[in-house]
């Protein structure tokens, strides 16, 4: 199961110390994070549809997608490598779509088959160690979206060893989908969380627009500031928080697919606001690896997208970011 036994279940939540009546908040882990909703739904028959469906879409989602479940399409893609084709379905169909677009878009920095040098660092082993060069070049090898052998419904990577992961655009693009369902319960304000990629339609239980903090990668735990939010996305990136320290230099989780190694580049966190969680969440991660200069610029031809990013103790953002800051 997805859905630990810490899923809980309020029609009258708490928001700054008072009830919230008519609203429902819904907590409970998925997709490696910790998850919430809060949302005004027209009657409290719809608010436990929406909340029934909601939760067994986001469990089946994981089950299929995830490169954790060994039943999962993402892991029959990866087992099979350098073998058979694999047939999928037409939602993996979609969210491989926006893979190509994406990957596109950055110039190759978001790439869906980085799998194997995640598994070179790893830098969530007992005792994570440099890989050498030869290891880095090897998994490089491996390395590579327009490698991905597709033809309608069924996709195959043509070399063993080669790995692709949704780890970059999965929970992002679930948010996105949960949002969607809301309509169809009648659900216009509503705001989703899921692992600090948010989302929010209509108004907060404040009546106006969805405020966001932002945290200060100088000092974790604070803010520096904070976002207003009406139907757009939200995701920082940050190198800050997960990584190893080895002959007293820092080694990010953040890796540059291009490189194959870690950023080096002084970007500490990245926060995008895009018109879709999805949108947001690549962007966030592809301006950290290409720094201030060339990820503000890539923020910038996004469409209706804004940024901001603290790179060496220095805040960087897009033209029109300081307009949301709050």
């Amino acid at each position: 199961m997805v859905l630990t036994s810490k899923t809980t279940v309020s029609r009258t939540p708490r928001h700054g110390g008072t009830e919230l009546q008519g609203w429902s908040r819904v907590q409970f882990n998925a997709l490696g994070s910790a998850c919430s909703l809060i949302f005004q739904a027209p009657s409290d028959k719809q608010a436990s549809a929406y909340k029934s469906q909601m939760l067994t879409w986001v469990e089946d989602f994981e089950e299929r997608y995830s490169r954790y479940r060994s039943s999962s399409l993402i892991s029959a893609i990866n087992r099979t490598a350098g073998g058979d084709w694999v047939e999928i379905d037409d939602e993996l169909e979609s969210i491989f779509a926006l893979c190509d677009h994406y990957h596109w878009s950055t110039g190759g920095v978001f790439d869906p088959t980085s799998l194997p040098l995640l598994r070179a660092w790893d830098y969530q082993a007992e005792r994570p160690r440099i890989p050498s060069d030869s290891e880095i070049e090897q998994a490089l090898k491996l390395v590579g979206w327009t490698k991905l052998e597709r033809r309608r419904g069924c996709v195959r990577l043509p070399t063993k060893g080669m790995a692709v992961d949704l780890g970059g655009i999965g929970k992002e693009y679930a948010v996105d989908r949960v949002i969607e369902q809301a309509a169809g319960f009648g659900i216009q304000d509503i705001l989703v969380d899921f692992g600090r990629d948010v989302r929010g339609l209509g108004h907060s239980p404040n009546g106006g627009p969805w405020r966001i903090g932002l945290e200060n990668p100088t000092v974790p735990g604070q803010c520096w500031g904070g976002v207003m939010i009406c139907g757009s996305g939200v995701a920082t990136s940050g190198d800050y928080l997960r990584g190893f320290h080895s002959g007293g230099s820092y080694y990010s989780h953040i890796l540059d697919p291009r490189t194959g190694r870690p950023i080096q580049n002084g970007s500490q966190s990245a926060t995008v606001i895009a018109p879709s969680c999805t949108e947001a969440g690549v962007l966030a991660t592809a301006t950290l690896i290409l720094g201030a200069t060339e990820g503000l610029e890539l923020i910038q031809r996004s469409p209706m997208a804004q940024g901001a990013l603290w790179q060496k103790g220095e805040l960087h953002t897009t033209n029109r970011f300081s307009s949301s800051i709050i």
